[in-house]
């Protein structure tokens, strides 16, 4: 249940469905599978899988949906040799040329006709919304994956007033300056792996992992103008994570502690613990975001917001 990525996104205005009407509209658009002629399918399903009857699971104000994408898995070196064969064939039957406009309709009957053999996978993006903090967290490290479900929950709700979530203080020039400094804002800790990206057009980077970031092989490279593009960081030992350069947050790692304490309130049934994992993330995620937003300069309102 306990989130591993973040991306996360703000509402410019107050929310503009209640409960009631998110599970509605969510009712009214469940997952389902791809028919033969589909390349995929977007839909609803319960966040808990088996282990719960609703598509939106409520804990003391927060809310968790579930995205789930099926779809067929087409590989292009199999479009692409079906395609030349064809070409081929008749080039060779005709004795012709088959040119840009032909070979795109050869090219779209060949996947109408694959389509329907093609194996499917699905996917599911889960995202924690907080109504009356103003937030939604998707964990997800992939922005396609994020717009899919907020396209989705766009199109369902009839609104959605969303925003990225930005920070007044670029993170690269931030998270440069502690690694500099070997401090950290208050309740963050540096951890030993970060990537150091040289500005210039073709600078290359370079990845360090269980490494003492103070060391002076980092502190040379930081001197000559790279910059810390991601960097690992403890929070109020409560989460470890990534930052990167663009506000994303990656391998989250709850602390045992939080995980333990969400087994004891569960006690042995699924469902109970995981909406105590649920409960105790999103109530964590109230507290990082605010801290983590305050480290980086504040958070940056858009004029007219």
């Amino acid at each position: 249940m306990w989130f591993r990525n973040l991306l996360l996104y703000r509402f410019s205005q107050t929310i503009p469905f209640s409960e009631a009407e998110l599970i509605k509209a969510l009712d009214e658009r469940p997952s389902r599978p791809c028919g033969s002629q589909e390349t995929h399918t977007l839909g609803w399903t319960t966040p808990f899988g088996r282990h719960s009857e609703n598509r939106v699971q409520v804990a003391d104000g927060y809310w968790l949906i579930a995205l789930r994408k099926e779809e067929r898995i087409l590989p292009g070196s199999v479009v692409r040799d079906g395609l030349a064969e064809k070409v081929e064939e008749i080039e060779a039957r005709d004795g012709r040329k088959v040119y840009k406009k032909e070979r795109d309709t050869l090219k779209d009957e060949l996947v109408m006709s694959l389509l329907p053999r093609a194996f499917t996978r699905t996917q599911t993006t889960l995202a924690c919304v907080a109504p009356q903090e103003g937030w939604i967290a998707i964990d997800s490290a992939s922005s396609k994956r994020a717009e899919d479900l907020l396209s989705l929950l766009r199109e369902c709700t009839g609104s959605l007033p969303l925003r990225p979530l930005n920070v007044k203080t670029a993170p690269a020039a931030c998270m440069t300056e502690w690694v500099k400094t070997g401090e950290a804002p208050e309740g963050l800790v540096i951890g030993d792996e970060c990537e150091l990206r040289d500005t210039s057009e073709d600078g290359g980077v370079i990845r360090c992992k269980r490494q003492d970031l103070a060391s002076d092989e980092i502190q040379q490279h930081l001197t000559v103008g790279k910059q810390v593009s991601q960097l690992s960081l403890q929070w109020q030992e409560k989460l470890n994570f990534t930052l990167d350069d663009k506000l994303i947050v990656k391998r989250l790692k709850f602390e045992d502690l939080l995980r333990e304490e969400a087994d004891d309130q569960g006690a042995d049934d699924m469902a109970a613990q995981l909406d105590a994992s649920f409960t105790i993330m999103a109530k964590t995620l109230s507290e990082l975001i605010p801290s983590l937003t305050a480290a980086l300069g504040g958070e940056e309102i858009p004029q007219g917001i």
